[in-house]
């Protein structure tokens, strides 16, 4: 067997030996964003260093747990915290849990990230749903697949973002008085933020959010055929005409801020499903 797959197989029989049903919806909490946890009803809270073949967390603001849990009658399976190509993982080492989570049975997949905003209509503290993404990290998470138990080896595309999901979660966040904006997300590789000529590069590109993750993710996702969907904060405001510096002090808290809607939107959808 191919030792990627050997990988996926130890981790998924570890994480089987806790108590729990088949989790149904994967999550992955971004950048400042851990609020969803006080939305469950939390049964198992595992470090992933605990977790076999699992990368561990460089970020100090990732917490680096594996969560398994209920929002509802529904069974989660959260990650507190992501890993990026920046921390020196390679891509599939990035996106090994998207594949384990699939393996234990998710059927839909949320994730969440803090991004700059490029669109001059975002300001700080938006949410933006992901209707479209541009890829430009150095690599790519199928690189080298080439068996056909990792998902077909040229998956398409053309529409990366599950719009049946996309929908819930615009129903949500419109009944809790917040509809959702959205826009195209661009996935940089980092971990610097981007100059006033890059900003302008990437908003002559079509994009109108800047991040250093959840792309990837998502390939894998649609290679694996999971439902996926994925949600933006707005944490910083990206004209390049008017540029001011800004630290991850500062990205992180505005993060803080909107993570409550946020967490509540999700929880709203996941307890619907």
């Amino acid at each position: 067997m191919d030792l990627l797959l050997q990988q996926i197989a130890t981790a998924t029989t570890y994480l089987q030996s806790f108590p729990f049903e088949q989790p149904r919806v994967g999550v992955v909490l971004g950048t400042g964003l851990g609020e969803l946890v006080n939305h469950l009803k939390i049964a198992h809270t595992i470090p992933y260093q605990q977790i076999p073949h699992f990368p561990e967390s460089t970020v100090e603001f990732h917490k680096g747990n594996l969560i398994l849990g209920h929002i509802g009658n529904t069974p989660v399976i959260a990650m507190q915290g992501r890993f990026h190509y920046y921390e020196g993982y390679t891509m599939q080492q990035i996106t090994f849990p998207i594949r384990v989570m699939k393996a234990l049975g998710i059927e839909q997949l949320l994730l969440s990230n803090a991004a700059g905003g490029m669109n001059p209509s975002y300001k700080k503290g938006d949410l933006i749903l992901l209707e479209d993404h541009i890829n430009m990290q150095p690599e790519n998470p199928l690189r080298g697949l080439n068996s056909a138990a990792y998902g077909p080896r040229f998956p398409d595309m053309s529409c990366p973002y599950n719009p049946a999901l996309g929908e819930k979660l615009q129903a949500v966040a419109t009944a809790l008085g917040a509809p959702l904006k959205s826009g195209v997300y661009v996935s940089v590789m980092g971990p610097n933020l981007e100059t006033r000529a890059e900003y302008r590069f990437l908003r002559m590109m079509g994009a109108d959010l800047v991040g250093m993750s959840t792309v990837p993710e998502v390939i894998v996702a649609n290679q694996l055929q999971l439902p996926c969907a994925a949600v933006s904060v707005v944490t910083d405001e990206c004209d390049p005409d008017n540029l001011h510096p800004v630290s991850i002090e500062e990205i992180i808290a505005v993060a803080g801020k909107a993570d409550k809607l946020l967490s509540s939107v999700f929880a709203g959808v996941i307890a619907g499903l």
